[in-house]
């Protein structure tokens, strides 16, 4: 397990990107412009992105290991 805190770390941050988003919102200012915390959507992606590459790559160095023992 402690070979996946990096994976699971940026996929929680990612997860808790799309939540945020999602708790912050979206309004209309009086001169009718859309407010909304649009960077949180990439960003999100992104890091659940990362999170499962680097899970993949470790899982993937850690089979040959397996085989050894």
């Amino acid at each position: 397990m402690k070979k996946y805190i990096l994976s699971l770390i940026s996929f929680i941050v990612g997860i808790g990107c799309m939540i945020a988003y999602n708790i912050i919102g979206s309004e209309v200012a009086l001169d009718g412009t859309l407010e909304e915390p649009f960077f949180l959507i990439p960003i999100g992606y992104l890091f659940i992105a990362v999170g499962l590459i680097i899970g993949i790559i470790v899982k993937i160095r850690s089979i040959p290991n397996s085989n050894e023992n």
